[in-house]
C-alpha cells in the first residue's frame, strides 16, 4: 500500500496539458474544407445520373369476366427520374447443378444508381431505361434481384440487377 502513495506523484507529473491543443482538436472535428456528402449526392446526381430511369411493378391482379381468371393489372410505377445503369463486372458463366440448392444467380448482372430520395426497388420490380445518352439502352429492362443497398455514408442509392432484355437496335435479346 506505501508503493501506491509513492506513485501518485509521479502520475501527477506526467499529466499533459490538453487546453492548447483544444482549439487544433476542435478545427479536425468540423470540416472546414472539401465536400459534404450532401455536396457529393448533388454533384453525381447533375453529372453522372442524367439518364432516366423507371423502377415498376406488378399492379394488383384484376378480374377477367371473359376467362373468369385473375390476370396481372397493370404496372404501377413507383419511380421514374434520375438514374444510371451500369455493369457490374464482365459477364460470367453460371453453373448449376442437378438436385444442387443455388443462388438465384445472373449471367448478366448490372446496378442501377439512383439518387436517395429515389424509392427503394423490390425484388422482382422492373426497371427499364427511359431516355439515355445511349440509344441502345433505351427501351432495355432488368429485373430487381436485391432490395436496394443503405448505408450511413451512402451518395447514391446502388441496386443488382438482372437484364430482362435488349432492344433490337442494341443486337437482340438475352
Amino acid at each position: 500500500m506505501g508503493s501506491v502513495g509513492r506513485e501518485w506523484p509521479i502520475i501527477a507529473e506526467r499529466h499533459i496539458d490538453l487546453s492548447a491543443a483544444s482549439t487544433t482538436l476542435e478545427r479536425m472535428s468540423v470540416p472546414t474544407e472539401g465536400l459534404t456528402l450532401g455536396a457529393v449526392s448533388d454533384l453525381i446526381e447533375r453529372k453522372i445520373l442524367t439518364d432516366t430511369v423507371r423502377i415498376s411493378r406488378e399492379g394488383e391482379p384484376v378480374f377477367n369476366p371473359d376467362t373468369g381468371q385473375y390476370e396481372p393489372g397493370p404496372p404501377v410505377i413507383i419511380y421514374e427520374g434520375h438514374g444510371g445503369i451500369f455493369p457490374n463486372g464482365a459477364p460470367g458463366i453460371v453453373l448449376h447443378l442437378e438436385g444442387q440448392a443455388y443462388v438465384d444467380d445472373s449471367t448478366s448482372k448490372y446496378k442501377l444508381i439512383t439518387p436517395l430520395d429515389a424509392p427503394v426497388a423490390s425484388r422482382a420490380d422492373t426497371v427499364s431505361v427511359v431516355n439515355a445518352a445511349d440509344p441502345a439502352a433505351v427501351g432495355r429492362t432488368w429485373r430487381v434481384l436485391d432490395v436496394g443497398q443503405t448505408s450511413t455514408l451512402a451518395v447514391v442509392r446502388t441496386t443488382f440487377l438482372d437484364q430482362n432484355t435488349q432492344s433490337s437496335t442494341s443486337g437482340g435479346t438475352s
